[in-house]
């Protein structure tokens, strides 16, 4: 496949679209330090700081979720790759100052998860207070019961950092920050689809391949299989397909209320996300359960990959409460 894509050289993809981001926001994100986003104007001293760190090539996230109520810092890696543990350790050591503690989030994928156990050990042998989640949403195609261990991050790594940055901007405790994190993330799932592939904006190389009249449900982030490819579906047959997947993994029933988030792969356009967004609606009504909120854009992407993911998180006052609260990321503001 012919690669077009308005680059410069492919060696500075990260650097120039960093650059891109701060200057486009510069009243809530500053670059620091190696490739490191942070807020532009940092937390009051004595309160909880939030990194996460992450492969790009998947903009807005995970950069696009720095600012107020949110993250404090966003270690980023080259396109589809982890950012290794001595940058991390650089912004855990940025993050600790004038903080009683640090909480690391990470989703689960392999690169991310090694350059964060190397983070927490370099952390704890320099007795910084730092604990770690780790992002569990995505399930697979046909695993209802599949071990947490085994489920991949995907965009349920947005509400952590949502929930988690209204804590640490209110000046409760890590261990608080912690408990909240863990709370939302083990209350979330999340399942993707794909229509089509994307490309690697540096090689051009195709990630994976689908037939003209082909979908693939449960795939990771980057195309990994999901083992549920299938003929292609309308959006109303497709969303009820991911739905009863989710809503069975998580154990949701009647009367309980849920936060449902649509998130765009690339190249998926509104009118799509918002005619799915509609069957889930209708889905969960029919179903006696509570839409609570909701958001629906392009938050995590894929370069130019086609599809959607549906994330629910079962919610409770609390969460709803912290859901709620102000923030400021470049992609994420509410007031």
């Amino acid at each position: 496949m012919q690669m077009k894509k308005f680059i410069n050289d492919p060696h500075h993809l990260l650097p120039e679209l960093l650059e891109g981001l701060a200057l486009a926001f510069p009243r809530q994100v500053r670059l620091v330090g190696t490739n490191i986003v942070a807020r532009a104007v940092p937390k009051a001293a004595g309160k909880v700081r939030l990194v996460t760190l992450g492969g790009s090539g998947h903009e807005p996230g995970l950069s696009g979720f720095v600012g107020e109520g949110m993250l404090d810092y966003s270690v980023t890696g080259e396109i589809f790759a982890a950012p290794g543990a001595p940058r991390c350790i650089e912004a855990i050591q940025m993050a600790a100052k004038d903080s009683p503690g640090v909480l690391l989030v990470v989703l689960n994928h392999a690169g991310d998860v090694l350059s964060a156990n190397i983070t927490m050990q370099a952390a704890k042998k320099n007795n910084i207070p730092v604990q770690m989640v780790l992002t569990r949403d995505g399930i697979s195609y046909g695993q209802n019961s599949d071990s947490a261990n085994d489920r991949r991050g995907l965009v349920g790594c947005m509400a952590v950092y949502k929930v988690a940055g209204a804590v640490a901007e209110q000046g409760d405790s890590l261990d608080e920050c912690l408990r909240i994190a863990q709370k939302m993330e083990e209350n979330t799932r999340s399942l993707a689809v794909a229509l089509r592939t994307a490309t690697h904006p540096s090689t051009g190389h195709t990630i994976f391949e689908l037939g003209d009249d082909e979908m693939e449900i449960g795939m990771g982030q980057h195309g990994e299989a999901g083992t549920g490819r299938m003929k292609m579906k309308s959006a109303d047959e497709t969303a009820g397909i991911m739905l009863d997947m989710l809503l069975e993994n998580l154990g949701v029933a009647a009367g309980e209320n849920l936060l449902v988030v649509l998130n765009g792969s690339g190249a998926t356009t509104l009118m799509e996300l918002w005619i799915v967004f509609r069957a889930v609606s209708k889905i969960l009504k029919a179903r006696n359960i509570n839409l609570v909120r909701s958001a629906v854009g392009e938050f995590i992407t894929t370069q130019e990959q086609a599809g959607f993911q549906i994330m629910i998180a079962r919610m409770d006052t609390e969460l709803v409460r912290l859901w709620d609260a102000p923030s400021n990321a470049p992609y994420f503001v509410t007031r």
